[in-house]
């Protein structure tokens, strides 16, 4: 079955279900796509300097919402803390922090679209070790009215039978709608600033309103940063940022990017990495290899009390019978390659497929130091190339927004890290799922 071109840049190029997809399309209204933080909650403490509470937000994304928030509140955004980031088009509750703040001024914050709820004191901020998993409900519209419940029960059945669905790093991690964010950060780990800047305040790509892309082009070609400040939209607040800096130096890349948030400046070497896991997973199961079994070579991930444990485990004909039995009980998971500065390849058939797309790419692990913004650098980790899912249903009725169309509502938990698009578009495999 043939892979969205935008997936396919961003490295998934497979489907993992061989089930005929119901097709429709994500997020017709933000609504649509409702996603709950399941998080630690930090301790109550009467008179602590942190003020935690419940925000739920719809069609705002994390860094525009911290950005307001620090705004309205008079404080940095340094001073806003959060367990996860989360998509824009959406219906999003999340637990966050604030730092010497009081609870009478939190509660006055009235921003459109955003709700404050369930406030209260603590000494301890909320951060991204918080974030235990996500449970979602979304509603896939403009699905045909020729298709059956078998069709998404055949997919679950595949799904649940192989313990999860393929651990892709979902397109929201590279941009909707400029998915370039590997891109950005492919040229800083080959150290080319300069080609990271423009990919990001210019490149214009299809996809973006007309204005914008037309703006964009204009950049790309006369790298005039004066000009490009005064005609960018607002809503283009990063950019119009690393445009200021630009405009002062127009040499000064480094400073450029380091006028990002930090959050969003280190996702971009993040998304370069997730770009190439992406490719493995994707030739693994091209290759027919199994992600709910260890086979000889693989590097496999011990849970421990509900943890995934970074000692890595590689698999040898003495301990794969070990190791399966461990798998199958969900007590293991086999892994791919995050990679970065301390990277170990697996051995056997997954360490050449390893070898091979970072062979091709022509990275080494001391590319992924980045002196100049030192703490952007990654040492590279392992991921689980298979994600469970639990409590996984579904309805699929009439669909109110679009007559003699159906419409499709999931309901499921996953842990953190794992991405809800990626399961969808096994039960979709849409040629574009996407409605804005």
């Amino acid at each position: 079955m043939k892979c969205l071109d935008a997936e396919k840049n961003t490295g998934i190029e497979t489907f993992f279900t061989s089930a005929r997809g119901i097709g429709g399309k994500l997020r017709t209204v933000p609504k649509d796509f409702i996603v709950n933080e399941i998080s630690k909650y930090p301790s109550k403490k009467e008179n602590g300097r942190f003020m935690i509470a419940e925000i739920t937000a719809v069609n705002w994304e994390t860094n525009g919402l911290v950005r307001e928030l620090s705004n309205r509140l008079h404080i940095s955004r340094k001073r806003v803390g959060f367990a996860g980031t989360k998509d824009k088009r959406a219906k999003a509750t999340r637990l966050m922090s604030f730092h010497n703040i009081s609870k009478n001024d939190l509660a006055k914050v009235k921003i459109k679209d955003v709700d404050i709820e369930n406030i209260y004191e603590s000494d301890h901020p909320v951060k991204i070790g918080c974030l235990l998993g996500n449970r979602f409900e979304i509603i896939v519209r403009n699905v045909s009215r020729g298709t059956r419940s078998e069709q998404v029960q055949d997919v679950i059945s595949v799904i649940n039978n192989n313990g999860g669905f393929p651990n892709f790093y979902g397109i929201q991690r590279f941009g909707i709608i400029r998915p370039i964010t590997h891109v950005v950060g492919r040229y800083i780990v080959f150290d080319d600033f300069e080609k990271a800047v423009m990919s990001y305040i210019a490149n214009p790509i299809e996809g973006e309103d007309e204005e914008t892309y037309n703006l964009r082009e204009r950049l790309q070609k006369t790298y005039d940063f004066s000009e490009a400040l005064n005609s960018y939209p607002n809503h283009l607040n990063f950019e119009k940022a690393m445009l200021n800096k630009l405009v002062i130096d127009p040499e000064d890349f480094v400073g450029a990017l380091k006028e990002l948030p930090k959050n969003l400046l280190t996702m971009f070497v993040y998304a370069y990495q997730s770009y190439l896991f992406n490719r493995m997973l994707s030739e693994r199961i091209k290759q027919k290899l199994p992600l709910n079994k260890a086979i000889v070579g693989d590097t496999i991930l011990p849970i421990r009390k509900g943890i995934i444990d970074e000692n890595a485990i590689i698999i040898t004909e003495k301990n794969i019978a070990k190791a399966n039995k461990q798998i199958l009980k969900g007590n293991a998971f086999v892994s791919g390659l995050l990679f970065g500065s301390d990277s170990v390849f697996s051995e056997g058939e997954m360490g050449k497929i390893e070898h091979n797309i970072i062979d091709g790419e022509g990275v080494d692990p001391r590319d992924f130091i980045i002196p100049e913004i030192p703490y952007i650098s990654s040492s590279g980790l392992r991921r689980p190339l298979l994600s469970s899912v639990n409590n996984l249903r579904f309805e699929l009725n009439d669909d109110a927004l679009n007559n003699g169309k159906l419409a499709l509502t999931l309901k499921f938990e996953l842990k953190k890290g794992c991405y809800a698009t990626s399961l969808l578009r096994e039960f979709m495999k849409s040629d574009d799922i996407r409605s804005y």
